[in-house]
């Protein structure tokens, strides 16, 4: 499907995008040439800008991590498990930023984030060999115990690019690339062991009590991520305003919301369209990519506007970050609220004890949605870098048999991923929508802190 209606509007709304990043920065970039540079009879190469590249190494890249997390056990590092994407963007970035003169390292403002190698001036640097080294480097570290076959699809992807690569480059420009971007992607992984998520599940004694959460069938596993949300921020500042209002107070009396919550789980359950069930076995995302269904996303919108090197830098970049960010604010409010799923009080309460969820009911407590916080967040900064009507398909599990699901702007995402856990049994309404407006927060002070452009 075409991005907007007509290839006149889809060529209106890229130009009017990549403007905001990068024809506004015009004024501000050094306009290199590729001229031949000499120092010496020192041959420094030709200077190119990260602009003059295809988006084809980040492509590439995004598709084996997805490719990993459909077939591989949760990557080292704890959880979230979205958080290898975002420094794995942020090595891709800082990887090629130096071949953007108008923008900014993002060392200086992502918390704890170590300083950046600097290129040697003067000297060429071949962006896509960078980004493709940074990118292979990140990808080894963070999945050490995949499988053999896996691990011979990262390296031969590396060798498969470094042989183009190499074949339009002389020696030196070509290993001088090769080690900065490893160095990058060096840097990069010794601060995320650094961010908190190895204890992210370290023991957590749950407080009891009616409509405190309780585990589930049927597993009936402990509490999981209990201590995700003390996870450090990417982006500090960026859950400033987002905490969502409280639930309604716990009760069994008909009457009240709380009950009323709890009903509408069970009615709905009762009368689920296929519709409804195709929409909430999609979002399940197990068999899928788990955590890795936005990046999907991305990557198809990305692909569908074709954009150069910096543009997808940035977008996977700050896309990423903003998901890392909710996912944290998201749990930081569960494990406030400790608020019990709908399968404990449909069971308990409305007497319904052969009643189950559509997909099974995960293990942690309920409110907010994480989906939705998550969802709300990547709605907000993608409409801010691609429109408010942004048009789109998602095919993510084409390979699963599941029809692909159409959209018309990146909020109808957002409320349809929402909607997709009330009809699974596994969220109140409330706690959806609650959701949502916490990860809107969250990417609005995301945009309004991150800077990119000098």
């Amino acid at each position: 499907m075409k991005s907007l209606t007509g290839t006149l509007s889809k060529k209106w709304i890229l130009f009017t995008i990549i403007s905001s990043f990068i024809f506004s920065a015009c004024q501000k970039q050094i306009d290199q040439k590729e001229v031949a540079v000499t120092a010496n009879g020192v041959f420094k190469g030709h200077l190119k800008q990260t602009k003059d590249y295809s988006s084809d190494v980040a492509f590439k890249w995004m598709d084996m991590q997805l490719r990993l997390s459909a077939t591989n056990a949760t990557p080292i590092g704890g959880v979230p498990p979205q958080r290898y994407y975002a420094y794995s963007a942020i090595a891709l970035y800082e990887s090629v930023v130096p071949g953007m003169p108008a923008y900014l390292t993002l060392s200086a403002q992502l918390t704890d984030m170590p300083a950046m190698p600097e290129t040697l001036p003067g000297f060429a640097y071949h962006w896509p060999t960078c980004a493709n080294a940074a990118l292979a480097a990140i990808t080894h570290n963070f999945f050490p115990n995949t499988s053999d076959a896996n691990k011979t699809s990262i390296d031969s992807l590396e060798n498969a690019l470094n042989s183009a690569y190499q074949a339009e480059l002389n020696t030196e420009e070509f290993q001088r690339s090769v080690q900065f971007g490893k160095t990058v992607a060096e840097l990069i992984f010794d601060w995320a062991k650094t961010d908190g998520a190895v204890n992210a599940n370290a023991p957590y004694n749950p407080p009891v009590g009616p409509g405190f959460w309780v585990p589930t069938p049927p597993a009936f596993a402990p509490a999981f991520g209990a201590h995700w949300g003390e996870n450090r921020l990417l982006v500090a500042g960026s859950l400033e305003g987002s905490d969502p209002p409280a639930p309604p107070s716990y009760s069994t009396d008909a009457s009240s919301d709380y009950y009323k919550m709890v009903k509408e789980v069970y009615d709905i359950s009762q009368t689920l369209t296929a519709g409804q069930t195709a929409l909430a076995l999609f979002y399940r995302d197990n068999p899928g990519y788990g955590g890795g269904h936005y990046i999907s996303i991305l990557r198809q919108v990305l692909q569908q506007e074709q954009p150069q090197l910096d543009f997808t830098a940035i977008v996977f970049a700050k896309a990423t970050i903003t998901i890392v960010d909710a996912g944290i604010g998201c749990f930081k409010t569960k494990y406030q609220y400790n608020q019990e799923r709908p399968i404990t009080y449909i069971k308990e309460v409305l007497g319904h004890p052969l009643w189950n969820s559509l997909i099974v009911t995960p293990n942690f407590p309920d409110f907010p949605s994480a989906h939705s916080t998550i969802a709300g967040a990547f709605a907000e900064v993608l409409t801010g870098l691609f429109g408010v009507n942004y048009h789109f398909t998602d095919h993510s599990y084409d390979y699963l048999g599941m029809a692909p699901r159409l959209y018309n702007s990146f909020n109808d995402l957002s409320v349809e991923i929402g909607n997709s856990r009330l009809y699974a049994g596994i969220h109140y309404k409330y706690s959806c929508v609650a959701g949502r407006d916490q990860g809107r927060k969250i990417g609005e002070n995301i945009n309004n802190k991150l800077r990119f452009l000098k």
